[in-house]
């Protein structure tokens, strides 16, 4: 299974330099559809809420002091496997070209960061919440 640093490097293959905030931001949503499309987690490390949204530490403790990347130390994107790929990818055809404050603000709209940041910052989003939240809109899209 790929850590969040391995999903960033592959979003960061795909899509050349971001900002760390927005890397942030493709990597909650890489999690968060990947636990609605495909049932199952695309890495194991907690999501935060912080004040700007959702933020996986480990990843931010790779990129701490950056504010644009091109690369992650330690992200390995062979470790993302196909059907991974397919879903960053679908992930990134959507969000990918919106800024990142834009994905901040739309997290701050979405009930699992709300929930999570009224219990303090840095409290964890439950992925039982996420695969809640988004699964009825993915439904609602569907129908």
């Amino acid at each position: 299974m790929p850590s969040a640093i391995d999903t960033a490097q592959y979003i960061l293959e795909q899509s050349g330099p971001l900002t760390v905030m927005k890397v942030q931001k493709l990597v909650y949503y890489s999690q968060v559809w990947s636990v609605v499309w495909d049932d199952n987690v695309l890495f194991e490390d907690p999501i935060e809420a912080w004040k700007n949204g959702p933020v996986v530490r480990s990843l931010w403790e790779a990129t701490r002091g950056n504010f644009r990347v091109a690369a992650i130390p330690g992200g390995v994107s062979a470790n993302v496997n196909a059907a991974q790929r397919e879903t960053i990818n679908r992930v990134l055809a959507f969000y990918g070209e919106k800024d990142a404050q834009w994905l901040s603000d739309l997290t701050h709209l979405e009930a699992p960061w709300q929930e999570a940041f009224a219990h303090g910052q840095n409290t964890e989003i439950g992925l039982d919440r996420i695969s809640e939240y988004y699964s009825s809109l993915h439904a609602n899209a569907e129908a």
